[in-house]
């Protein structure tokens, strides 16, 4: 069994999707319940899936002290695994230890396969809305050959990265992450394997590529990411080429 790990911020306002408040009609109340979203869909994702949902939190003093609240980051991020969910019982919590992405990761990625012994540890975040079950399990049954199995994104990034053995972690989620994670496993000894390749939400031209893919979804009946599409279909996001692609909204 696989140990998802969700790496995630507590979805507030000016703290999370900044990237897609700055460059899109969105604003950032907007962009923080996206977010929000998409942390729902991968929660999801892993519980319907055969992997194991650890949530990845940070300190409230690891927040930059504008977006500090009264609710602890760990006690927002397990009310909305609970309401996702219907509880937690099955989704464990644990702090993020590190100064950057790469050593938090690492970090987590170490203990787990170190101290509990576990038979394989994935990463992500809540940037890939398309992220499925199937994705999980694909990735799982390639992690029993493979020491480390990449899911590609758009300019170079990696939606999912998954290890059955630790690599060397410092910097190795540095832009562009995904022949930087490859090249690390590779100096490990270990063989490199990849799953679908799908698109990230982090900026306006990951809207562009996101929204088509959710409306032809929608338009044949396929599964959908359920919190993120309905998302775009209430905030009436769709995307027109007039002399060029732009974002619109009802």
């Amino acid at each position: 069994m696989t140990v998802v790990v969700v790496l995630a911020n507590p979805p507030r306002e000016g703290l999370v999707a900044t990237g897609l408040a700055e460059s899109t009609p969105l604003s950032t109340a907007e962009a923080a319940e996206l977010y929000e979203a998409a942390f729902r869909d991968a929660v999801l994702a892993v519980d319907r899936s055969g992997g194991e949902l650890l949530v990845n939190f940070p300190d409230e003093e690891a927040i930059p002290e504008p977006h500090r609240t009264a609710t602890a980051p760990e006690a927002e991020l397990r009310a909305l695994v609970a309401d996702t969910l219907g509880g937690t019982e099955d989704a464990r919590f644990e702090r993020q230890v590190g100064s950057t992405f790469g050593a938090r990761a690492g970090n987590t990625v170490t203990h787990l396969l170190r101290e509990e012994d576990a038979d394989s540890v994935a990463v992500v975040t809540p940037t890939a809305p398309l992220f499925s079950r199937t994705i999980v399990d694909s990735a799982a049954m390639k992690l029993r050959t493979s020491g480390v199995v990449i899911g590609p994104s758009t300019r170079g990034r990696a939606y999912y990265a998954g290890f059955t053995e630790p690599i060397d972690f410092a910097g190795a989620f540095d832009a562009p992450t995904l022949p930087t994670l490859a090249a690390r496993g590779r100096d490990a000894g270990l063989d490199v394997e990849f799953v679908q390749s799908l698109p990230s939400l982090e900026t306006r031209a990951d809207l562009l590529d996101t929204v088509p893919l959710l409306r032809a979804r929608f338009a044949a009946e396929r599964i959908v990411p359920e919190y993120t599409a309905a998302f775009v279909h209430e905030h009436g996001l769709d995307v027109v080429d007039d002399d060029g692609a732009r974002i619109v909204r009802d």
